[in-house]
């Protein structure tokens, strides 16, 4: 039976608009807003927002009129997602993120003492040789991205990774030594995330965060890299850090629920 008029669920349609009216290049959006970007009035629009908020599928931004998507909307996608694994999650999500906030985006997981890139979404970094491929590897040692797996290891555990290979300086700016590293993933380890400015190559900065499993056993990292000369390293961190972090949960969360679901 085709379908028809009498047959679609007009409020249930017009909910799933007010979901979709909010898209990377508007994460957080007013009522007028939605109404707007939805096609319908604000009347109801804000009914329609006010039951996604009572669901958990919205929620208000503090200190605004503003609303945003909540991670239980992921839930909605995830048994679709769930067959093309961590890879196939996150490429849409680093793709949301160049180049907005970034010159590249990748997920990398460890294997031994490096770091090896299984996603990358790149714009012009304007360095030769920097194109970080899919299957490349780099030391974990001299990575922010490394540094964000290796933070979320047991102390003793990322200390005997950094310890079973060699670290060589690949800038002025690289740590080598190994209790300068340990302090440093203790830095990481507390705040959350990872910084690297110029210590992996010169003239990149980059930050990086966890994916992490049930029981907070490390799944993958990801990073967001920009040319120095395009922005400062502060304004950066400011910039860039609010959609890592909420890419870094989204994928955990996901990695959680398939692990769960196994």
């Amino acid at each position: 039976m085709g379908d028809s008029d009498k047959n679609i669920v007009q409020s249930a349609a017009k909910m799933m608009a007010v979901l979709r009216s909010f898209d990377a290049s508007h994460p957080e959006l007013t009522i007028s807003e939605v109404a707007a970007r939805a096609g319908l009035d604000r009347g109801t629009a804000f009914r329609l927002i006010r039951t996604l908020v009572s669901l958990g599928y919205l929620a208000p931004v503090p200190d605004s009129p503003r609303f945003r998507l909540t991670l239980k909307c992921l839930e909605l996608g995830f048994a679709a997602l769930e067959s093309a694994g961590l890879k196939g999650q996150a490429a849409p999500l680093l793709r949301g993120m160049v180049p907005q906030h970034a010159d590249a985006a990748s997920l990398g997981v460890l294997d031994g003492a490096d770091v090896v890139y299984v996603e990358r979404v790149q714009a012009d970094l304007g360095r030769p040789g920097l194109d970080r491929r899919v299957g490349s590897r780099t030391g974990a040692y001299a990575a922010a991205l490394g540094h964000a797996i290796l933070a979320s290891y047991d102390p003793e555990e990322a200390s005997r990774i950094l310890a079973s290979a060699e670290r060589v300086r690949l800038s002025e700016r690289t740590l080598v030594e190994l209790d300068a590293l340990m302090e440093r993933l203790e830095s990481v380890r507390r705040q959350g995330y990872a910084i690297s400015d110029g210590e992996n190559a010169y003239g990149l900065r980059t930050i990086a965060a966890p994916v992490l499993g049930r029981n907070g056993t490390p799944q993958a990292g990801i990073s967001l890299t920009v040319r120095s000369e395009r922005i400062e390293l502060d304004a950066f961190i400011a910039d860039a850090l609010p959609p890592l972090l909420r890419t870094a949960q989204a994928l955990t969360a996901a990695a959680c629920l398939t692990t769960s679901a196994a």
